[in-house]
């Protein structure tokens, strides 16, 4: 076996259910945090583009992954 890194053939391979999962945590100071509960952040709404950019991300994972496979993604999730 060698160490070379290198993508392999997975067209033959039977498709599966593959389910993934990620979380994430931030930590606000509390002039931000009230912004943020009261919706006056003047960029407009924060947890809406957050959930924005969780989509985009699931969907940028094989360019954000080195070897990864583009693989259909059926459904995202962010709450």
């Amino acid at each position: 076996m060698t160490n070379n890194g290198g993508m392999v053939d997975v067209s033959v391979k039977n498709i599966t259910l593959r389910t993934a999962k990620a979380s994430s945590s931030i930590v606000l100071g509390e002039e931000a945090f009230q912004t943020l509960m009261q919706g006056t952040c003047i960029k407009g709404d924060v947890l809406a583009t957050a959930k924005v950019a969780a989509i985009t991300a699931v969907k940028s994972t094989p360019a954000i992954i080195p070897m990864c496979h583009p693989i259909l993604i059926e459904a995202v999730d962010v709450d």
